[in-house]
């Protein structure tokens, strides 16, 4: 039985729209980023996953340990729900609300670590906290700067990049005495981001190749003489880096204790574009057929499911099934009618299905509220969403 097939048997009983995780690829895919950490502990990115479920069931796993939520809402509900003792608020917070929530949990405070990355926001912590104790991370900038510094490749994330300058924060961090200073990050995503294996544009794929390679040595060396650096004045219990484009060139620094990875449980279509590491797609949202406008045109309900980042067209999901079908250039994936051309069109009628791929990851649950989730050619389990327990985080 051909994938087609398996997913519309499994699912007959449902009526579309709705989303899907293939459990035998979601397994296979965490399997794959394990072996690429080739030991050192995944930290899974809530983000890419938003299900607490799903994020339950990989934490079981071998190889896996953590959380890297997104934000502090978020990670105090998963750590009071019991998916984790351990979680890692990527990015700052200026929630003061949900920090002195933090603070007056005892048993959160122990589980859960905030970003920072500024004196302005370790003020804020700490004005909201009182004087209770709350665990932090510094970020660190992982761009790469080539020419002087004149150009800057990578994410615009902290402001602190040299060893002085993490260093001398860390110092500032360390004199506040409600403060504990438990770890370091630092995020490669011109490298764990962006696939370097384009499609249709080998002479873009070989210079991102190129500027990786370089952004590799650089951050290597920069990160292991921050982690000197600071563990010069305090002990460290983690330090993370690096995504799911990155897995194995992170965990081989010795500098870090730990990456994180998300995107790679359910293969989106973005990150296809990888020479490293090929995953199969795990996540996937079906389209009901509703018209027929006429000879190699079919229109599914709903369709407009845009993912984050710059406005072009990789942002739109991408429709694998049946192959051989491609958006309208003028109507695109829309509110509510999704017209799809191809011959494969013509095969379809009105209540069939058509199978999506979402770009980015854990987005699509912010469109469903439910997964069901297949094994074999069959539906095994159904569980919420972040959206289907009620949690919109951002």
């Amino acid at each position: 039985m051909n994938l087609r097939d398996r997913y519309d048997a499994a699912t007959a009983g449902v009526e579309a729209p709705f989303a899907v995780v293939d459990l035998a690829a979601f397994r296979a895919n965490a399997a794959g980023l394990a072996r690429r950490a080739a030991g050192k502990p995944i930290r899974v990115a809530s983000k890419s996953v938003r299900c607490r479920a799903l994020l339950a069931d990989v934490l079981a796993l071998d190889g896996f340990a953590g959380i890297m939520a997104f934000t502090l809402p978020e990670a105090l509900w998963l750590a009071r729900e019991g998916v984790s003792d351990d979680v890692l608020v990527a990015y700052p917070t200026a929630d003061r609300t949900a920090v002195a929530e933090l603070a007056g949990d005892p048993a959160a405070a122990r589980a859960v670590t905030l970003m920072t990355d500024s004196p302005e926001h370790l003020a804020l912590i700490e004005d909201a906290a009182g004087d209770r104790r709350i665990r932090v991370c510094i970020d660190i900038d992982a761009s790469y700067r080539p020419l002087g510094g004149r150009v800057r490749i990578g994410a615009l994330r902290s402001p602190l990049r040299t060893p002085a300058e993490v260093a001398a924060f860390a110092e500032r961090v360390l004199k506040r005495p409600s403060l504990d200073l438990v770890g370091l990050m630092a995020y490669e995503a011109q490298i764990a981001g962006v696939g370097d294996v384009p499609p249709g544009r080998p002479a873009r794929g070989r210079a991102i190749r190129a500027v990786q390679r370089r952004s590799r040595v650089e951050l290597a060396r920069r990160r292991a003489a921050i982690v000197r650096a600071v563990r010069g004045l305090t002990d460290l219990e983690f330090v993370n880096g690096g995504g799911t484009g990155s897995v194995e060139t992170t965990a081989a620094e010795r500098a870090v204790t730990e990456v994180a990875a998300g995107s790679g449980l359910y293969q989106p279509h973005l990150f296809d574009q990888y020479s490293n590491f090929s995953g199969r797609p795990a996540a996937l949202f079906a389209l009901p057929v509703v018209r027929r406008p006429g000879p190699g045109v079919a229109t599914c309900l709903g369709g407009g499911y845009l993912a984050s980042g710059p406005g072009d067209a990789v942002r739109l999901p991408q429709p694998y099934l049946p192959a051989g079908l491609a958006y309208d250039r003028d109507e695109g994936a829309g509110e509510v009618q999704t017209p799809l051309l191809g011959h494969a069109a013509d095969l379809l009628s009105v209540g069939d299905r058509v199978w999506f791929r979402h770009t980015k990851a854990g987005e699509l649950c912010e469109r469903f509220d439910a997964l069901h989730l297949i094994d074999g050619d069959q539906i095994t389990r159904t569980v919420p969403t972040y959206r289907g327990e009620g949690r919109t985080f951002l």
